[in-house]
């Protein structure tokens, strides 16, 4: 493995000060590294990946160093705009270094959600001309500073990005160290358990990517309950509530309830004023708020002191409330699904994950087939 500490001073001896980007499980580690070893204005967790290239951007247009920026696989969609008509070399010519966590690698066993990004990665890297280098475990220091060397190299001389394909198992271990006050008592998953518990036979599910759909499916399992109530959003973060929104508008006799991340949440906030403006009083938006992406190794969210209910409130939501115990949530929970205004309850949980958490036993394509019957009962 490459040792984290020395990936991270040899970066730093060839000039990159700034790093940013969105937390990903296959970067954990190097992105612990980073966050304490860094200021806050030197290492900025952003709400999604377009926005931390813009972020780079501006950095470097700002001091002429070259930034990092880090990400999953699955981030590319959100870059694909912000690099090829502002960073490309035939437009802004803004060198950079993109470290992306490679899911789905072919050969390399994954959820169903990251086969196919991980076999259209290199292609995609191709065709938007940005080179790379793929970085593995099986790396001496002596490799990785050439690796480094020429990433340096080019980024000076055609003055546009270049990439770090990273491998999984790549870097070596590294615990985050998490000076964040935590006060809540509550866990997400006992939470998700009065949530579902408050649904009715009737009421459609929609919940994000992460391992609250992984929570949602394990307590369905538990309860002999139908997982086609449940559509799981296993890809494409931050984009929950609005495949929640296009069934709430066609489902107008059925609450459609989201079942949301804050970190999913603000990385497509813009979304919410939507969800506000339509004032669908079927529509019921629950966000669990832990301050942190749980999902990828628990590093904190980009605002996280924000108040998801009083800025729901702000965007036009007509009923929203932050709730942290489990008789409030109860309490919350039935009057909001009996509300006739739109709303968004904001339920305050503590950060973890329980490591025997199961995967769905289904394939997307299963889930689909059973979410749509259960649609159109």
């Amino acid at each position: 493995m490459i040792d984290v500490k020395y990936f991270f001073d040899s970066i730093k001896e060839k000039g990159t000060k700034f790093f940013t980007g969105v937390p990903d499980s296959l970067l954990k580690n190097i992105c612990a590294y980073i966050a304490d070893n860094s200021s806050e204005k030197e290492h900025i967790i952003a709400a999604n990946e377009g926005n931390a290239i813009a972020l780079a951007i501006g950095y470097h247009l700002a001091t002429g160093e070259i930034p990092l920026v880090y990400m999953q696989n699955s981030g590319l969609g959100n870059i694909v705009n912000p690099l090829l008509s502002l960073a490309d070399k035939e437009v802004y010519s803004i060198p950079m270094l993109l470290m992306i966590g490679w899911r789905g690698q072919p050969g390399v066993k994954d959820e169903p959600q990251h086969i196919k990004q991980g076999r259209v990665t290199e292609s995609l890297l191709k065709t938007m001309e940005i080179p790379y280098s793929v970085i593995t475990s099986n790396l001496d220091n002596g490799q990785v500073q050439y690796i480094i060397n020429t990433a340096y190299a080019l980024c000076k001389k055609l003055k546009s990005p270049y990439a770090f394909l990273v491998e999984k198992d790549s870097f070596s271990n590294y615990v985050l160290t998490d000076n964040y006050n935590y006060q809540n008592k509550l866990n997400r998953e006992e939470a998700l358990k009065i949530i579902v518990d408050c649904l009715g036979d009737n009421d459609i599910v929609v919940s994000t990517t992460g391992v609250l759909s992984r929570e949602l499916y394990e307590y369905r399992e538990h309860c002999n309950q139908s997982h086609g109530h449940d559509f799981l959003t296993v890809g494409g973060m931050g984009h929950a509530n609005q495949i929640a929104l296009g069934i709430a508008i066609n489902k107008p006799d059925r609450n459609v309830i989201c079942l949301d991340g804050d970190g999913a949440m603000l990385m497509h906030m813009g979304s919410l004023a939507l969800n506000a403006s339509m004032k669908l009083p079927n529509y019921k938006h629950v966000v669990f708020n832990n301050k942190v992406h749980d999902s990828v190794g628990g590093q904190t969210i980009a605002s996280p002191d924000i108040s998801m209910s009083k800025l729901a409130n702000v965007l036009g939501y007509e009923n929203s409330k932050t709730v942290s115990c489990k008789e409030d949530i109860m309490n919350a929970m039935k009057h909001f699904l009996n509300s006739n205004k739109s709303g968004l309850l904001e339920i305050i949980v503590n950060k973890g994950v329980r490591s025997n958490l199961m995967r769905p036993t289904t394939t997307p394509i299963e889930n689909k087939r059973d979410f749509e019957l259960f649609l159109n009962v």
